[in-house]
């Protein structure tokens, strides 16, 4: 495929996309499992019937971009899920206090926290949605929309909670596992952050899927795997992500689920 230029030479900020993609970001290393706030993780979701693996990531284009003060993505900002699988500017999410909670103490299920993207080219915005309306919504789906504002408001808001509805009482309160299933919830609109694998979205980055606020319920009505999502750090060791180091635990996880939905 020949290589096709994403950015304007009077931009003046250099490739821009490689500036999100390729460089590299260290995720956190818990050495109690648990996630703490100043973290910075990434968000997969371990993919289902018409998807695959994917990670919550910047969509920026070249209209998302600013050179004032200095080079980086400007709010608001697009969210879509990538199939890249890789710690970097893109994907990297720093986990915020709203509630004066100090920096590296313990994220509780239920408790309210901000997502915000990494200083620098990423600027620092916060992961915001809002409750639909003829003019805001997702592109394809019509859902709910999500994306990447400055306003530190209550529309920035997420909780997590346990992704099986019959514990979720018992877990309220406790420390949330880093690298384990959960659902993360909106706190004004109740509804759980989602990858849409059938509204496909073509990206400078390529083909990559949809994202909205929107709980999915089955005939059980519990959470689908749309709504399923692994907050992963970095494996103690220093080599690389946990999730990708233990498959073995990933695919039981997964057949875990297909069981549950299949009852």
């Amino acid at each position: 495929m020949a290589h096709v230029r994403t950015y304007r030479t009077n931009v003046r900020i250099g490739n821009w996309n490689e500036d999100l993609r390729l460089e590299e970001v260290d995720l956190a290393v818990t050495k109690d499992g648990g996630l703490h706030f100043g973290d910075v993780v990434m968000l997969v979701n371990m993919g289902g019937e018409n998807r695959e693996y994917s990670a919550l990531s910047i969509n920026a284009d070249i209209n998302s971009l600013t050179k004032i003060p200095s080079p980086g993505i400007q709010a608001p900002c697009g969210i879509s899920a990538g199939r890249g699988i890789q710690p970097c500017t893109r994907t990297a999410f720093i986990i915020t206090s709203v509630d004066g909670s100090p920096e590296g103490s313990t994220l509780h299920f239920e408790q309210s926290f901000a997502l915000k993207t990494t200083s620098g080219f990423a600027r620092g915005l916060y992961l915001t949605s809002d409750l639909k309306n003829f003019q805001k919504c997702a592109k394809k789906s019509r859902l709910q929309e999500v994306n990447l504002t400055d306003d530190a408001s209550f529309l920035s808001r997420w909780k997590v909670v346990h992704f099986d509805p019959q514990e979720r009482l018992e877990y309220e309160g406790q420390p949330v596992l880093a690298n384990v299933r959960v659902l993360i919830i909106h706190c004004k609109t109740n509804q759980a952050l989602a990858v849409l694998g059938d509204q496909v979205l073509w990206t400078t980055y390529g083909k990559e899927y949809e994202v909205t606020a929107h709980t999915f319920l089955d005939s059980h009505k519990a959470e689908q795997d749309n709504n399923h999502w692994i907050l992963c750090t970095s494996d103690p060791a220093g080599e690389g992500l946990v999730l990708l180091n233990r498959p073995q635990s990933a695919a039981k996880d997964v057949e875990l689920t297909q069981a549950n939905t299949s009852i």
